[in-house]
């Protein structure tokens, strides 16, 4: 086996565990829904800090952070995406805790299609015909649900806008997974921590003061958290971008149905309809990205 084909093997286990992981979040966190959202949040940026530090410490890349945060421009940016991050967290947390892990699925499986639009809006993209379609269809798909369920889906609009920007940020930033995530953390700790030592003060704090296994839930978030980020940007480095634009529905796919199946969440005839139009945005727009890589692989160099 070549260099090159353990290197993809590499990077397709690492994007289906992290994608895996991922879709087991709506189960992971209900177990919190005692906690408040923002604690949960909260809980999630420290501990993830406090993981990469030791991580980073371990692997002698310190120096990275250092460099990192001499850089005023690189700095602005990641303030930027740990914003969005941090958002898009909440809202995740938010809906999983409160009934809605359906709907917070919904976001993921709409995000590719927000990439395209961000593509077109800020970078001048062209898309093809079939591209087109699909975006009209998922459009269609969310009006829908908004005409039938009485109520437009903001909550996954809200993730899928949110990641879908925080992707593109960081995608614009010159710097390394885990230097980048020690710096996000690092930025949003002083609000993390300032909430979680006044939510003790107010006698409303959870840690410490819940059974043992809510304890250990709070503090794995940050591991978990931070190592699949790092396992995403691995697995994209050695990945096609076609062939991690079909892995990455793994994860809302079962976030669907942990909510639908597990966590027994009300899933009517009108909600179908509207997920099966978006559902077949979603295809037609990744089969344009499989046609439109095999087009650039034939095209002589």
């Amino acid at each position: 086996m070549s260099d090159e084909s353990v290197q993809v093997k590499k990077g397709f286990s690492a994007a289906l565990f992290a994608f895996a992981v991922w879709g087991t979040f709506s189960v992971y966190f209900h177990a919190l829904h005692l906690v408040p959202p923002i604690q949960v949040v909260a809980h999630r940026i420290a501990w993830s800090l406090v993981f990469v530090l030791v991580w980073m410490y371990f692997r002698g890349e310190l120096g990275l952070l250092r460099a990192a945060l001499s850089d005023r421009g690189v700095v602005l940016r990641l303030a930027t995406s740990a914003s969005l991050i941090s958002f898009n967290w909440l809202a995740f947390v938010y809906g999983v805790t409160h009934g809605r892990a359906v709907e917070a699925s919904l976001g993921y499986f709409i995000g590719p299609l927000v990439n395209v639009l961000l593509g077109v809006v800020v970078l001048s993209e062209r898309l093809t015909p079939i591209q087109w379609t699909s975006v009209g269809l998922a459009t269609l798909g969310v009006a829908y649900l908004t005409y039938f369920t009485g109520s437009v889906p903001w909550l996954a609009l809200i993730i899928a806008v949110s990641f879908s920007c925080y992707g593109f940020v960081r995608k614009v930033v010159k710097i390394d997974a885990l230097p980048g995530l020690a710096m996000e953390t690092l930025i949003l700790i002083p609000l993390a921590l300032g909430y979680l030592i006044w939510s003790e003060t107010q006698g409303v704090g959870a840690f410490g003061h819940t059974d043992g296994m809510t304890n250990f839930l709070l503090i794995l978030s940050g591991p978990l958290t931070a190592y699949t980020l790092y396992l995403f940007s691995y697995s994209a480095r050695r990945l096609s971008y076609s062939t991690l634009g079909l892995l990455q529905y793994i994860a809302p796919s079962l976030q669907f149905a942990s909510g639908l199946l597990i966590l027994h969440e009300p899933f009517d005839h009108a909600r179908a309809i509207g997920f099966v139009v978006i559902w077949s945005a979603l295809a037609l727009y990744a089969g344009e990205g499989v046609r439109l890589s095999r087009r650039q692989q034939t095209v002589p160099a």
